[in-house]
């Protein structure tokens, strides 16, 4: 069981954070199915806190479509539909070229170096056929990515979108040939950033995601 007492939380808003933060990483992991209840009480107990940041936490997923809450009945998972996760990849396909883009246009060579270690390590990881590794990695390399985009408001929506599609991306990542083929288009965009070739950067992070959507749409992974 995990809990929070109320001296690991500097104040009722990190702590409604955290509640929000596993909710949901429980619910788009598939801990909880559609039309799960969600009853305040009993996730309250389990971790270890007041109903009141477990409600807020609850009226925020259902701003993010996660949830929903039916006065005098309570909140039950909506979670994230095979048209949802289709539609995140191909708006993530656009703004992830707008990341590399970005990227190559504010190139610095630490954040650069820090990108190449991350691939480095992804193949290293891959060789030794840890996988759990590899995903760790991969997630990694695209925050990476996002963060030398160089705009705040970009990278949390790409972390929001990585958030959604982890389930799914474990499934893809999971696949020797598919691996095979993210190493040269990390390496693609790698290249193409450091030679600041904005263009070719952005039509190598479009390329990436739209691989990983034809891989998806072959191997009948939506779901």
């Amino acid at each position: 069981m995990e809990t929070w007492s109320k001296e690991n939380s500097t104040d009722k808003y990190s702590l409604q954070g955290r509640v929000f933060d596993k909710l949901r990483e429980d619910i788009l992991n598939g801990v909880y199915s559609e039309n799960d209840v969600l009853r305040e009480n009993t996730i309250g107990t389990e971790l270890g806190v007041s109903r009141t940041p477990v409600r807020e936490a609850l009226r925020q997923l259902e701003l993010e479509g996660l949830v929903k809450i039916i006065p005098n009945k309570g909140a039950s998972v909506v979670g994230i539909s095979s048209k949802d996760l289709k539609d995140i990849y191909e708006m993530r396909a656009r703004l992830e070229g707008m990341c590399a883009r970005w990227a190559a246009r504010n190139k610095q060579k630490d954040e650069i170096s820090k990108l190449e270690e991350i691939s480095d390590l992804f193949e290293f990881q891959f060789e030794k056929e840890r996988y759990e590794k590899v995903l760790e990695l991969d997630n990694e390399f695209h925050q990476q990515l996002y963060k030398m985009a160089d705009s705040k408001m970009l990278y949390h929506t790409m972390t929001d979108f990585h958030h959604y599609l982890e389930r799914i991306r474990k499934k893809t990542l999971s696949s020797k040939s598919r691996v095979t083929k993210t190493i040269k288009e990390h390496r693609d965009i790698l290249d193409a950033i450091k030679a600041g070739d904005e263009d070719r950067a952005e039509a190598c992070a479009l390329l990436h995601i739209q691989n990983s959507i034809k891989n998806i749409e072959e191997h009948g992974l939506w779901n």
